[in-house]
């Protein structure tokens, strides 16, 4: 019988105006050392987007999480920062940020399947 796997997660977010300190819900990062796992996936709603008012393009926002993937899954893409090990790249993806995507602090918890507790994350925090 398998036993469980030690992970941390963090939520990404957009924040339009860093000034204001809004921000909703777009993505989610998981990671366990033990298990040399690392997971980000993201989600935009582009009517969601529109509400904003803000002056940010959509493209340039979803290049921007689409970076964060790259750097997760050690894209050769993704720029230095993709080449360090699982645990720095996780570190530097969940460091504090004044830019309009940020993430929040890092969550820890247990479990006996990594991807179904990503999921299950990321339908009840970001969806």
């Amino acid at each position: 019988m398998q036993g469980d796997k030690i992970y941390e997660y963090a939520v990404i977010r957009l924040v339009p105006k860093v000034e204001r300190e809004e921000f909703f819900n777009v993505g989610l990062a998981m990671f366990s050392k033990k298990e040399k796992y690392i997971r980000v996936e993201f989600y935009l709603c582009p009517d969601k987007f529109t509400l904003m008012h803000s002056k940010l393009d959509y493209d340039d926002v979803i290049q921007n999480l689409e970076s964060f993937q790259k750097i997760a899954h050690g894209d050769k893409d993704g720029g230095p920062i993709a080449h360090l090990d699982i645990p720095e790249r996780f570190r530097w993806l969940t460091a504090v940020r004044s830019s309009v995507v940020q993430t929040s602090r890092p969550h820890p918890g247990k479990t006996k399947d990594l991807d179904t507790t990503f999921d299950r994350l990321f339908e009840e925090l970001v969806k």
